[in-house]
């Protein structure tokens, strides 16, 4: 029998390595993620001029985080209801959240609503929505190659593999015009075997701004229906894009408009500036109504032992905001303003380098799209950039234009000019 002293000594070797050391000792140090990592070395700089491009977040014409008017307007609301308490979401989350999210994005007279053949769960923002969506992939659809579009968000592949799918890749971006290789992403989704998945980008592709034509989208879905292929759509920024929620969903809508099946990740952070509450759905539209009560089922089996339930705060300001049609409207218009600041900055980056005769074709940052812009800057550029200007980025040459001030701009053109000038 065991001592029950309860001054016992435990062997050292009980909890630690036998020479001392952690039992983690041989653990290597990971290296900073690359878009996290641009804000750790900005934010050790003590440059009074330095400008942060890299984060993925909204920034006013101050350089300053937004929260919307009618986000705190909405949070004001649930606050002052003494009827609200904290008690656990079903494992699916808030449900008023999840039917709205759904007519958000696929709209409110979708056929696929209309007849339940969607399942939409709430999720830990657009990376949760990804992660649950390719965990039940992966042990429910009988392919496990995922097709990825070459560049893509840093966070995809990670995601993905994690998950337990296999990552491909099609040709995306175009360096020579850049803008989109939309031959090379035929040919090699035409190549892919028939029932492998394929991400899409639903609008503002994250990193090169590059979106597919309406026309373009129609020819993509008319190739993956004949291929078999089942589509996957991250739409982080509805509405982010162009300002209209509805243009910015076109292609999602296009491809459930056909009656087939597709998944579809949303993200609030953007479009309704909830980056720290996390609030997201995944939404798996399917061919009948028998079929989405099933998925939903399996998908509460993903979500239970990964988080149990989702927080309840921010799906709820959600869902306050697009059941309240004054409320609606008045998002649309904050919404729209934040679209209409990033498209000016465009253009005033584009005029700032043409009126200092910058060497290159520069249009291409008014052509593309949404909060990122691929500059077409190469690693050592970039490098001189950051040590010279104190400009952070990623190392590929994206910039978030919602990082941009009309105050900053001619700094960014200045140092675009020297770079290209003095490092080609």
């Amino acid at each position: 029998m065991e001592s029950q002293n309860p001054n016992h000594a435990i062997s050292p070797s009980a909890t630690t390595a036998s020479n001392g050391d952690s039992v983690f000792a041989n653990i290597a140090k990971a290296p900073e993620d690359p878009i996290l990592g641009v804000t750790v070395a900005y934010n050790k700089d003590s440059s009074p001029i330095k400008l942060n491009l890299g984060v993925g977040a909204y920034r006013t014409e101050e350089g300053k985080p937004l929260v919307l008017n009618v986000v705190r307007r909405a949070e004001q609301l649930l606050v002052n209801d003494p009827s609200r308490v904290k008690e656990y979401l079903p494992i699916t989350g808030l449900a008023d959240f999840n039917k709205l999210s759904a007519k958000l994005i696929f709209g409110a007279d979708s056929p696929a609503i209309q007849e339940n053949r969607v399942a939409t769960v709430q999720c830990l923002s657009g990376t949760g929505s990804l992660r649950v969506g390719a965990e039940f992939l992966a042990k429910h659809y009988h392919q496990n190659s995922i097709y990825i579009p070459q560049p893509t968000w840093g966070n995809h592949p990670k995601v993905f593999t994690m998950a337990g799918l296999s990552p491909k890749y099609y040709r995306y971006y175009d360096p020579e015009t850049r803008g989109l290789n939309f031959q090379g992403l035929l040919e090699d989704l035409s190549s892919a075997p028939s029932g492998a998945i394929v991400l899409l980008h639903a609008c503002a592709h994250n990193p090169t701004g590059v979106d597919p034509t309406v026309e373009q989208w129609e020819q993509i879905r008319q190739l993956i229906r004949s291929k078999g292929l089942l589509p996957f759509f991250d739409s982080a920024y509805q509405g982010f894009a162009s300002g209209s929620l509805d243009a910015d969903a076109q292609s999602v809508r296009i491809f459930v408009a056909d009656g087939g099946e597709c998944l579809a990740a949303q993200s609030y952070a953007k479009n309704m500036g909830l980056y720290g509450e996390r609030v997201g759905a995944l939404s798996i539209v399917c061919r009948t109504a028998d079929v989405a009560s099933r998925v939903e089922s399996q998908l509460k089996l993903v979500i239970r032992p990964m988080y149990s339930n989702p927080p309840i705060h921010g799906a709820s300001i959600v869902a306050t905001i697009l059941k309240d049609r004054d409320m609606y409207n008045e998002w649309t218009i904050e919404l729209k303003a934040m679209a209409d600041r990033i498209i000016s900055m465009r253009q005033q980056l584009f005029d700032a380098l043409r009126d200092r005769g910058t060497p290159g074709d520069w249009s291409h940052i008014i052509k593309q799209i949404g909060m990122f812009t691929f500059t077409g800057l190469n690693t050592e550029q970039v490098a001189f950039m950051t040590k010279e200007y104190h400009i952070y980025m990623t190392s590929d040459g994206r910039i978030s234009m919602a990082g941009l001030s009309s105050r900053t701009v001619p700094h960014l053109a200045d140092a675009i000019h020297a770079a290209v000038t003095r490092i080609v």
